[in-house]
């Protein structure tokens, strides 16, 4: 290894123990000032507000909702002498033993109305079906009513599914990206969610996350070395690139966060939060993938062709990295419009069932906040891909097998 080398590498790992303390250190100050006195806020999901009564919701927020899992071991259709029952629903009663909390193994019945192609009465029981079952207090089953189906098993397989491919097919590779996933998740969890919800700046904090996650994904998924440095860089401003222009254009156009009824419900929850930052902060995170699988392609690329060609002029190693940046370029950026696009399908077919006129659509903040969200998430990425091979490019100047 020549000197050259030998210095970079001190400078590498220099700038990189100073990166990370600055960041373990800011995440410390910052976390403590959050305040935990060891009882938990609950927070009532959007379906939940949908699908419940005004006045069991109410009940519910001064008593405490207990949720029991529920399975059937009975259903029989019955008559109804409800005035509003139509001749499409099927009343049912159910038989239910509860399987979770301290009434489990207890047998209870619960009424269910189904109507099929009802946005709400959609709910089918049949024997072996579990369940979800809200009690409005924890001593007692009086009013116990059926919520829902229990999704979470689904679920389960589903995530099986997903580790077993990722092991199977990526290896040794698979195992470090699924311990990317879970440290991204507990930074979600337990840093980037509780200094939100105690009020701190939704930037500040989505900017400090996307950075906490960032470095563990590089030095687990590629190592300690050259193009981590790059790609966490180029990552870095492509990201922040898209906060700003977020920011920017948001407040040009006056967004104001509230367009989703999830943005609604935290207003009334908690005054101190600040909604239009959960806005630019959610535009930050959710560019963060496209943008990191960019740049490390980027990167990766421009590594291997100095490994495989050592002689190989700066300029043109930079204009290789730009070639790749630009094929990949296209695909990712419809990749991340297409992901925001899905979101709003429903609303989009509802606007062209109206026929709409074009100038109310496009000027609905629902609307605009999307197209603001896809185009600034596009524009990082697009900017990570110079930035990226210009930093790859100065930092593999001097390398040598």
């Amino acid at each position: 290894m020549s000197k050259g080398l030998r210095n970079m590498n001190q400078k590498l790992k220099v700038i990189m123990l100073i990166l990370i303390m600055v960041i373990v250190g800011t995440t410390t100050i910052m976390a403590e000032e959050v305040v935990f006195n060891g009882s938990e806020q609950q927070i009532t999901p959007p379906e939940e507000v949908d699908q419940q009564p005004q006045e069991q919701v109410e009940q519910g927020a001064e008593q405490g909702e207990v949720y029991y899992r529920g399975r059937v071991v009975l259903v029989q259709d019955v008559e109804t002498d409800d005035e509003f029952s139509t001749e499409e629903q099927i009343n049912q009663r159910a038989r239910v033993v509860i399987t979770t909390g301290p009434h489990q193994d207890e047998v209870i019945d619960v009424d269910n109305t189904y109507q099929e192609g009802h946005y709400y009465y959609n709910l089918y029981l049949e024997e072996d079906m579990e369940v979800i079952l809200v009690a409005m207090e924890e001593d007692s089953l009086e009013g116990i009513y059926l919520y829902d189906l229990a999704r979470d098993k689904s679920l389960l397989y589903l995530a099986v599914i997903f580790i077993v491919c990722l092991l199977v097919i990526g290896k040794f590779k698979g195992l470090k990206t699924l311990i990317t996933l879970f440290l991204a998740g507990v930074t979600i969890v337990y840093f980037m969610l509780p200094l939100m919800l105690a009020g701190h700046n939704p930037i500040t904090v989505g900017v400090a996350s996307a950075i906490i996650i960032l470095i563990p994904t590089f030095l687990l998924v590629s190592g300690f070395n050259f193009k981590s440095l790059a790609a966490m860089a180029g990552t870095s401003v492509g990201v922040v690139v898209a906060g700003f222009l977020a920011l920017w254009i948001g407040r040009l156009a006056n967004l104001t966060g509230f367009s989703s009824q999830e943005a609604q419900m935290l207003m009334v929850m908690d005054q101190s939060i600040n909604i239009q930052g959960l806005l630019f902060a959610g535009i930050i995170i959710g560019s963060l993938g496209a943008v990191t699988d960019v740049s490390m392609s980027v990167a990766s690329s421009m590594a291997e062709i100095k490994r495989n060609n050592p002689q190989i002029e700066q300029v043109e190693l930079i204009k290789s990295g730009m070639n790749v940046g630009r094929d990949i370029m296209g695909t990712m950026a419809n990749t991340l419009l297409l992901a925001y696009v899905g979101g709003v399908i429903p609303l989009l077919l509802l606007l062209m069932g109206t026929e709409m006129p074009w100038i109310r659509i496009i000027n609905l903040d629902l609307i605009a906040t999307e197209v603001v969200r896809g185009l600034t998430g596009s524009i990082g990425l697009v900017i990570s891909i110079p930035v990226t091979a210009l930093i790859t490019g100065v930092l593999l100047k001097k390398y040598r097998d």
